[in-house]
């Protein structure tokens, strides 16, 4: 069985192909098609940008398809950044520019006030009018600045998740998806995938 990862962010696509690794699903990118589309985010929730991009692209491979869109909720920002994370700081930002907007906005605000979480959305699209979709969260922090071994991505140089008393952007590619929002809801999708699609 094949599966086309729909998303052109290869950071993502990493820590995706890490947890489905072993499913016997052959996985697919965006690199496997001549002709992929660009899925426009107009969702106002992570489930609707996620349902959007996995029927997207199942539309356009004729595949099944799994997308997810992602956010960070910080409670002193009334739970902004959120489903505009990626774009926070603008059109073409990059992640320097998101913390760094993250991190000025927080001046002054006290630790216990920063607290935060990172959510996860997960459709997979396994056929016409066949959408399913997992969630997973991870609840930490806002550090007051970047704290990185050069690991992760996005916001994880500011995100700092207390069980493992480091950030995101310190741990392991492994120990990461244990315990990410990310990595929670692709453990769910995975069960998913391997009832649906798995022999």
């Amino acid at each position: 069985m094949k599966l086309v990862l729909a998303t052109n962010n290869f950071d993502k696509i990493r820590e995706m192909r890490n947890l489905l690794d072993g499913t016997g699903i052959e996985i697919l990118t965006s690199k496997d098609f001549d002709d992929f589309p660009d899925i426009e985010e107009t969702g106002t929730t992570l489930e609707e940008n996620a349902i959007l991009k996995s029927e997207g692209i199942f539309k356009a491979t004729g595949l099944p398809s799994l997308a997810d869109d992602s956010g960070l909720e910080v409670d002193a920002l009334n739970g902004e950044p959120g489903v505009y994370s990626s774009r926070w700081a603008g059109p073409g930002c990059t992640y320097d520019d998101n913390n760094r907007k993250l991190l000025k906005e927080l001046e002054g605000v006290a630790k216990n006030k920063r607290t935060a979480r990172f959510r996860c959305v997960i459709a997979v699209t396994f056929g016409a009018g066949h959408t399913e979709t997992v969630e997973g969260s991870a609840e930490g922090y806002i550090t007051e600045q970047k704290i990185s071994a050069g690991k992760g991505f996005g916001y994880d140089p500011v995100f700092f998740y207390p069980p493992l008393d480091k950030t995101f952007a310190e741990i392991s590619l492994d120990d990461k998806n244990k315990v990410s929002h990310r990595g929670q809801a692709l453990i769910k999708a995975r069960k998913l995938l391997e009832d649906k699609l798995v022999d």
